[in-house]
């Protein structure tokens, strides 16, 4: 059976979203590499059971955290450029990030202009700091779209992380649904209390406000070495200390962190299953090692096999599974 596009099943705030998500190639790359990567990328994600790809717009983010940063930042190249010359063979939609303080007002508006509805949707991204020079501020980029083209789908980025610290992200979430956003995507989850806290939060917010909750997608991304686990968190990622400590001593932290995340994938599932809060995954595959690549390959087609189980078979397998473990 066919499922509904990317696009309506948003706009349905139907649960089950599966989203991939790279970033572009580094703006230094020869143009005969960008093609070669672009090609790998689409025969790799075609085998998988996926709604979209995710394309992100990396920025300098040194302006909020002073500790030197474990990777260098390298800029790459514009997520819609790369989109549009390069992944013609993807044959699904593709969300495509803007860290709107980079671009100027007329940038973003030529870019929501010529946006095609039926193969790209938008997730704007604010600055990474309060006192970070910007060209055009989140709430501005907003009317954009508001104004210019509000039938583009836009989502907005919601960090667990900031609602452990000042406990009101769920309220940044409905400012942002008022202002055209239909969807979100998580922050890399390594918390599942937090997300918890965070999906309760804005569900019951919701149903106050009398409004439907849009999709929010959890993100979940690979840990393949200890120094990952520092960039995790030089980005503010917060990963529970016995978990830190397990994949800083792990002899296979690839495989421990594939297993993690599988488990808060079906933790997450079960929980706004029952809470009733539509829900999503987004595998995030950033590291140019083919290792971790692969896992993160793996995981996505995992988690696309979870999500596409039914509830009651769902709760039937992990029966089964426990009744194994029992008498094995």
């Amino acid at each position: 059976m066919s499922r509904n596009s990317l696009q309506s099943t948003l706009a349905e705030a139907t649960s089950g979203v599966m989203l991939f998500s790279i970033t572009p190639p580094r703006r230094n790359t020869a143009p005969e590499r960008v093609k070669e990567i672009a090609e790998i990328t689409v025969r790799r994600l075609s085998g998988l059971d996926l709604d979209g790809l995710i394309l992100y717009d990396i920025d300098d983010e040194s302006d909020r955290n002073a500790d030197q940063r474990p990777f260098p930042y390298l800029p790459t190249l514009d997520p819609a450029a790369f989109h549009a010359d390069h992944l013609g063979d993807w044959d699904k939609p593709t969300i495509i990030y803007r860290c709107v303080g980079k671009y100027t007002e007329p940038e973003l508006s030529g870019w929501l202009t010529s946006a095609d509805e039926s193969t790209t949707l938008g997730v704007f991204v604010g600055a990474s700091s309060g006192g970070k020079p910007v060209r055009t501020s989140l709430r501005r980029a907003q009317q954009l779209h508001h104004d210019i083209r509000p039938s583009l789908p836009l989502g907005a980025v919601v960090i667990g992380e900031r609602h452990a610290r000042h406990g009101d992200e769920h309220l940044r979430m409905l400012t942002k649904q008022e202002r055209g956003c239909g969807f979100f995507i998580s922050q890399v989850v390594y918390d599942l209390n937090e997300s918890k806290n965070l999906a309760s939060d804005y569900f019951y917010a919701c149903q106050e406000a009398g409004i439907r909750p849009r999709p929010l997608i959890f993100t979940l991304s690979l840990c393949g070495s200890p120094k990952t686990l520092e960039f995790l968190a030089w980005l503010g990622v917060q990963v529970p200390a016995w978990l830190a400590t397990e994949l800083r001593q792990s002899d296979d932290p690839l495989a421990d962190s594939r297993r993690e995340c599988l488990a808060m994938a079906r933790d997450l599932k079960a929980f706004c299953e029952r809470l009733g809060q539509p829900y999503g995954f987004n595998i995030e595959s950033v590291s140019i090692r083919k290792a971790e690549i692969e896992a993160s390959t793996e995981l996505a087609r995992e988690i696309a096999a979870l999500i596409r189980t039914p509830p009651d078979a769902d709760v039937f397998v992990n029966a089964q599974e426990t009744k194994a473990l029992r008498t094995s």
